[in-house]
């Protein structure tokens, strides 16, 4: 496998950069956070972002899309991550576009796709319960039959952009028991829907997250994604993928951290000589360097398995590994920066206090290390 970018690769990971730099994003970070904007990211930069192709980086051309590859949005991610960009990629392309993309009708990718490739439309999955940990089977929200489509009921939490979202893709239980991977069924309902309640909430890392609140909502039979009862592969493959999208975010954010890092050794001065030339502090910046590069592989791994079409259990032990790996070498990555820069990496002041708190949030969305490290046991026949 060949884990190398082209050419091609190379000049979109430029364009992104500058992009991405141009807009100075941690200072807009700290400005969308301490004025508790409503939306929590630009919509002028999604629009804009969509206007350079990135949003329908994965749809195909008849959706308005550009029809690259994963190993495309990888570099894009990964740039994005190095920013800490809090625009919705994760929600709406990676999770909600990609569960229609995989799974919806027709109907519904012509009305929900364009509109997101054009940077309109804000899609998200509703997936987690509250009690279930990173278990996929839906337990308290439970969608029966009513005349000729369906009344669901039930409560989802950290739903990610679930405020600013138009629609949702919601798993629920329409046959079987709790622990059942059967009798998953995935529906897409507007966010204006009758008996629908969002409630924003806020992630440390000050990221958008909300709580969904379904009351007999009334959906009809066109709003099913993919086939009823047999939701469960298909919410697997979405997360999957997501998962494999969130580790090139993370592997940006933590070379950005080290990076940091880097410069504050070669400049701060102690005890009359550069802190950068004590052996202790060079071997901790070496074992940082040695994560972040183990991680890029396991990432580009991923997304090159996307590209090649592999089956689902090679994308899964794909995902797993390199989820692990980044969760691992991230939360090592950003706590050793906020140590070595000693007092000033501990305030509100200094920059690398965001990439911390990113850390934490992002080792713990889809699954942590250990959690990861299980799956990928249990794939291997462990």
């Amino acid at each position: 496998m060949n884990l190398v970018l082209t050419e091609e690769q190379h000049l979109l990971q430029r364009t992104a950069h500058a992009f991405v730099a141009a807009g100075k994003p941690l200072s807009r970070l700290r400005r969308l956070r301490d004025a508790n904007d409503p939306d929590g990211f630009s919509r002028p930069l999604w629009e804009e972002m969509a206007q350079l192709g990135w949003i329908g980086i994965l749809l195909p051309e008849e959706f308005g899309g550009s029809a690259l590859g994963y190993m495309d949005l990888m570099v894009m991610m990964e740039e994005l991550g190095r920013g800490l960009a809090p625009e919705p990629m994760l929600s709406t392309v990676l999770l909600g576009a990609n569960a229609l993309l995989l799974g919806g009708s027709e109907a519904q990718k012509k009305e929900h796709l364009p509109a997101v490739a054009s940077g309109k439309h804000l899609l998200t999955l509703a997936h987690q319960e509250a009690g279930t940990r990173y278990d996929l089977r839906p337990e308290s929200t439970t969608a029966a039959r009513s005349g000729d489509g369906w009344k669901i009921s039930g409560e989802k939490i950290q739903v990610l952009d679930g405020h600013v979202a138009e629609a949702l893709i919601v798993p629920a239980r329409t046959a079987g028991g709790p622990r059942d991977a059967a009798g998953v069924t995935l529906f897409c309902l507007r966010a204006d829907t009758p008996g629908v309640a969002i409630t924003r909430q806020s992630r440390v890392d000050c990221r958008n997250t909300a709580l969904l609140e379904l009351d007999g909502v009334t959906v009809p039979a066109a709003a099913v994604v993919g086939e009823v009862d047999g939701g469960h592969d298909l919410l697997r493959r979405v997360i999957d993928r997501a998962t494999i999208g969130l580790t090139a975010e993370m592997l940006g954010s933590m070379l950005a951290a080290f990076e940091m890092t880097l410069e504050y050794l070669k400049t701060r001065v102690q005890f009359g000589v550069l802190i950068g030339t004590f052996q202790a502090l060079k071997h901790r910046a070496a074992k940082m360097y040695v994560e972040t590069e183990l991680a890029r592989s396991a990432v580009m791994h991923a997304h090159r398995v996307l590209d090649e079409g592999r089956d689902d259990d090679t994308i899964a032990r794909a995902a797993a590994l390199a989820k692990a790996r980044c969760s691992d070498a991230f939360v090592l990555v950003a706590n050793e920066a906020v140590q070595m820069l000693g007092g000033i990496g501990m305030t509100d002041e200094h920059d690398i206090g965001f990439y911390l708190k990113r850390a934490r949030a992002a080792e713990l969305t889809f699954g942590d290390a250990a959690w990861q490290r299980e799956r990928l046991a249990r794939l291997g026949g462990y």
